[in-house]
């Protein structure tokens, strides 16, 4: 399992959905597709705090999401009264916003397209997003998301800039 850290004044993630209007018909047969219909939505902000951009990866289970929670909420990443980086978002009060992110999960050690196979299924991502999701607002209260599998644009204005990169390596 794999997180991107990065240290925020402020970040949110917009999902935006789009359907068809076409009585279900799937298929607009190469017509104009002027009957999409686009919904926009902020589903997550924070303001200062960690946004956590979050990748499941084939053969991790529930020890790897309860692991990597730990490490995003002790990394010690805030600065202290010395300006050095000691206190971890506990610590600090800050926020936590999470959104899922398959593609860090990529394998881009050849070629020039990465390939996605190190990710996990879809159904088992979603099930241990959701797990870790649920896990951090039993630790913090609320904790904003992302929505897994949707098209997403995140904002955000990175503090420092500080960014991370942890992994929890599945068994074996």
């Amino acid at each position: 399992m794999i997180a991107l850290l990065q240290r925020v004044s402020e970040a949110s993630v917009l999902v935006n959905e789009n359907s068809l209007n076409n009585g279900g018909n799937s298929s607009n047969n190469g017509e104009n597709s002027s009957n999409t219909i686009c919904r926009s939505e902020i589903t997550g902000e924070i303001g200062a705090g960690i946004l956590a951009l979050v990748a499941i990866e084939k053969g991790d289970t529930e020890a790897q999401a309860d692991r990597l929670l730990q490490r995003i909420l002790a990394y010690r990443i805030f600065e202290d009264d010395n300006d050095r980086m000691n206190l971890s978002l506990l610590q600090t009060g800050g926020q936590l916003l999470l959104v899922s992110q398959f593609t860090l999960a990529a394998d881009t050690n050849s070629g020039n397209r990465p390939s996605f196979t190190p990710a996990a299924e879809p159904a088992t991502g979603r099930r241990l997003f959701d797990y870790l999701l649920e896990s951090a607002r039993r630790e913090l209260g609320e904790v904003p998301s992302g929505r897994f599998g949707a098209y997403m644009q995140v904002k955000l204005i990175n503090d420092g800039p500080v960014t991370f990169m942890l992994r929890v390596s599945p068994p074996g």
